[in-house]
């Protein structure tokens, strides 16, 4: 369906007949899209209704208050804003989290969702927030229940999946349900993780990787290694530089190589900071869409750092899957950047030009990679 065949009182007449809580999940769903330069047929008049609706109404997609927030509030660290198609198995989805708690409240345990909603209100109208945290961590326990019971066939998951496709389009959304069960389950232990953790690492080596290579060691050995990328993705939020989280990969590496990385315990952290380097990446094409040249300097100046600490930590690297993961966020840097200069008046000077011109020889990784000391020069200036 093109935008010519969705006028607004079409968009309107469809809007009205879904709840609220699923216009605010196709809200959030179409600004995601279009952060990942997504696109959908008539999603600019859906996103005109749906942004013009919320403003006037004075509501947000989270309130503080909301017993939804509550209910997720342990994990609330490894979750993302990036479609749960994208997620790593560190990471959920904020997406997926509205369509999961829509589908709870309105499917699963209906009665019971409206007492915990009672509750844990009451309890926050008095000001009682350990209360209200222990309501939401026996509603936890009865949803991780009903969900171990719904999700142990075949036919349990179809119909999780059919369900949840009334609140979302995201054929992921079940994945992203099995990572929120998996991470409740161990919410003590990530949180004893996060005390035990200091609060800002500054750099990963010596005796600081080796602490907490042995909490992650006792993590695993108590929670299971199926929980180990939640307990990275912790320690990857603790880190001032995120990329030094590869170190915890080649430090237990038999080998310096990319085959004995990933042969490596730790090694799903290669994949945290690829996704890491992807949301920088993110951040500079709308830096630069937005005229933000500041901003898009200090960005690319940390897909440098990433970039150069990947290959230089990393042997053998081109060969393996990362490496041509690498080259391909490095290719799509290289295409904003070319976007971003063509759109200037001929004979125009950009603060950022010199990447202009080692792009057109082969692109930035060229750049990166056989002129690293001029690019330094330019983003740290």
């Amino acid at each position: 369906m093109t935008e010519a065949e969705l006028p607004s009182d079409r968009v309107k007449k469809y809007l009205q007949n879904i709840s609220p809580q699923a216009r605010k999940n196709l809200l959030a769903e179409i600004e995601r899209m279009q952060m990942y330069g997504e696109t959908m047929p008539g999603g600019d008049v859906l996103l005109e209704q749906l942004r013009a609706e919320f403003r006037g109404s004075g509501e947000t997609h989270d309130r503080l208050g909301n017993p939804s927030r509550h209910f997720f509030q342990p994990i609330e660290a490894l979750f993302v804003n990036r479609p749960a198609e994208r997620t790593n198995p560190g990471q959920i989805s904020r997406g997926s989290l509205s369509p999961i708690w829509e589908w709870i409240a309105n499917d699963l345990l209906r009665t019971m969702t409206r007492d915990y909603g009672d509750k844990v209100r009451d309890a926050l109208i008095k000001g009682d927030a350990p209360r209200a945290r222990t309501i939401a961590r026996d509603f936890q326990s009865k949803v991780l229940k009903s969900l171990e019971g719904t999700l142990d066939s075949d036919d349990g998951v179809r119909r999780a999946r059919s369900a949840l496709a009334q609140y979302t389009a995201s054929e992921a959304a079940v994945a992203d349900l099995r990572k929120v069960m998996a991470a409740l389950r161990v919410r003590d232990a990530l949180e004893k993780l996060d005390q035990a953790l200091p609060l800002k690492i500054d750099e990963l080596h010596g005796k600081v990787l080796a602490n907490i290579g042995g909490f992650l060691d006792a993590f695993a050995a108590e929670q299971g290694s199926a929980a180990l990328p939640f307990a990275l993705a912790l320690v990857a939020r603790h880190l001032k530089r995120r990329w030094q989280l590869v170190r915890l990969a080649t430090s237990t590496a038999q080998g310096r190589g990319a085959a004995a990385v990933a042969a490596s315990r730790f090694a799903i952290s290669i994949v945290i900071v690829l996704d890491h380097l992807d949301d920088v990446r993110l951040g500079l094409k709308q830096a630069l869409k937005r005229d933000r040249l500041q901003l898009a300097k200090d960005n690319l100046a940390d897909i440098y750092e990433i970039e150069t600490a990947l290959r230089d930590e990393i042997g053998q690297l081109e060969t393996s899957d990362w490496g041509r993961t690498l080259d391909g966020l490095m290719a799509q840097v290289a295409a904003d950047l070319d976007a971003e200069f063509h759109r200037l008046p001929e004979g125009t000077q950009h603060v950022l030009g010199s990447l202009h011109r080692h792009g057109a020889q082969g692109g930035l990784m060229v750049l990166m990679r056989k002129g690293r000391d001029a690019l330094r020069s330019l983003v740290t200036r």
